[in-house]
């Protein structure tokens, strides 16, 4: 699989109690991008973070949240990231999140050996 040297950037910020069909949302998202061949998908944990309501969501010990920021970071040309963008919109649901979208440009991916 290759992704194309100017590529895009889709992020998907939500908080980790969204789900979808039970399970968490930030899972079924990698495992949705995966079976349609996107390049690639990373989630990130975040231990501090707020949103639209302006609530903070943090990993301090004091102030336990079951709720704290994830961003999932999915890399793939312009064609593959548009045709993604309507099925993460039904995935997204009544899930609140963010969703931005930014060129960018790939300079390594993967091994080049393989």
């Amino acid at each position: 699989m290759q992704i194309p040297k100017d590529a895009v950037l889709l992020r998907v910020f939500i908080g980790e109690s969204a789900r979808f069909d039970g399970k968490p949302l930030y899972e079924s998202i990698v495992l949705k991008a995966r079976e349609v061949g996107i390049g690639g998908a990373t989630v990130l944990r975040g231990p501090l973070g707020f949103g639209r309501s302006s609530q903070l969501h943090s990993a301090k010990i004091l102030r336990l949240s079951d709720d704290l920021p994830v961003i999932i970071e999915i890399v793939d040309s312009q064609e593959k990231i548009d045709a993604f963008l309507p099925v993460l919109d039904g995935m997204m649901g009544t899930n609140s999140g963010l969703i931005t979208v930014e060129k960018v440009q790939v300079l390594k991916y993967g091994n080049e050996k393989t």
